[in-house]
């Protein structure tokens, strides 16, 4: 009975000893365990763990990270009890700055966070708003603030714009565009910081209308009665009148072309006509040694005029011995012979005295006329 009851005492002694290692086991499960909160875009999950680094418990719950990707704390940093790690899963947009594509990993939120992480200017045209969340955004079109100077009807004006082509600037701007008018740059266009826009208005359909003379013509009559070289307006011209109409282009009002649309005569000009001597003159008298011809009337009037020399040059004005003035010798037509009428031989100053003395006779000459009975 002894030994039974030293058999039962040893059985109930190796019980408690496994008591005691489990509750030792239990406690030390209870110390070294800790609560860590993990937060995966915005979705919390409790975890327990025995311990270990961030990457660690990332590793147990099967969480796999992406370059781009944010951790916080990061990953090599120790857990402790209570630790809470956030992971931000990179997300992928599409951006179009100015026209230029990119694709961005981003771990911001919405659109202010990506605009903020692009450094872009605040003033910069969205084409979504900065609230708008970065998951329902498939793509977004930047348009930074650029500087244009647009010249349109005489003013020069320096702009600072976010519109991304030519006509959204003129619509930003008021300037309207007539069918006609020309620009510098095309209206699909891209601004570019920098440019410059040029605006020329062209007007066209306007019209001049001018009216002018339309000049007579001259036509020439043979006259019998008349001596060769001489001549006579026998119905005078008279200028007549036309209407021409113009088409004008202008830019900017300034006319750069015309063209005739149409021409209207309102009156005919009416043609002069002149007689023109067929007439031969008498041959002249014979010169004697090369004075005055001998005998005649021409003879008796130059020794008149000039005690009959006829190459005198008395610094009177007169030449010659009819004592020609240059006026008179040139109007009827001693200049074919020489400059004055001194220069000429007495043959051709008798042919130009005969011009004069039909038109005017010997009024010309009117003392020594009247002397010799002439007037």
């Amino acid at each position: 009975m002894a030994t039974s009851f030293v058999r039962r005492g040893l059985k109930l002694g190796g019980q408690a000893a496994v008591m005691v290692a489990l509750i030792l086991g239990l406690v030390a499960f209870v110390g070294t365990n800790k609560s860590v909160v993990l937060k995966v875009d915005g979705e919390s999950s409790d975890i327990l763990t025995f311990g270990g680094t961030v990457e660690d418990v990332l590793e147990k719950a099967d969480i796999q990270l992406a370059a781009a990707d944010l951790v916080v704390p990061a990953p090599g940093t120790e857990v402790q009890d209570g630790t809470t790690i956030e992971v931000i899963t990179a997300k992928t947009v599409d951006v179009n700055v100015d026209g230029t594509g990119h694709t961005i990993q981003t771990t911001g939120a919405t659109v202010a966070d990506l605009v903020s992480e692009l450094r872009v200017s605040t003033k910069s045209s969205l084409s979504a708003s900065l609230d708008t969340s970065l998951t329902k955004l498939t793509g977004l079109s930047i348009s930074t603030p650029k500087s244009v100077l647009v010249v349109a009807d005489g003013k020069t004006t320096q702009v600072e714009t976010t519109a991304g082509t030519v006509r959204e600037l003129l619509q930003e701007t008021g300037t309207e565009l007539a069918p006609a008018d020309r620009i510098s740059v095309p209206v699909r266009a891209d601004i570019t910081d920098g440019m410059v826009l040029k605006v020329t208005r062209v007007l066209t359909g306007s019209q001049d209308t001018v009216t002018e003379a339309v000049p007579y013509e001259t036509r020439s009559v043979e006259d019998p009665e008349l001596f060769e070289g001489e001549k006579n307006v026998t119905a005078a011209g008279v200028p007549g009148e036309r209407t021409l109409v113009f088409n004008m282009v202008i830019l900017d009002g300034r006319e750069v072309s015309r063209s005739l649309a149409s021409e209207t005569l309102n009156v005919a000009p009416v043609a002069e006509t002149v007689a023109v001597g067929t007439k031969k003159r008498p041959a002249p008298a014979a010169p004697a040694g090369g004075t005055a011809p001998a005998g005649g009337t021409w003879a008796a009037l130059a020794q008149c005029e000039s005690g009959g020399n006829w190459h005198i040059n008395s610094g009177n004005g007169y030449y010659g011995g009819l004592q020609f003035s240059t006026q008179s010798w040139i109007g009827a037509g001693g200049g074919a012979y020489a400059p004055v009428a001194s220069g000429a031989t007495p043959e051709q100053q008798i042919a130009v005295a005969e011009n004069l003395r039909a038109n005017g006779g010997w009024g010309h000459w009117p003392s020594c006329a009247r002397k010799l009975g002439l007037l």
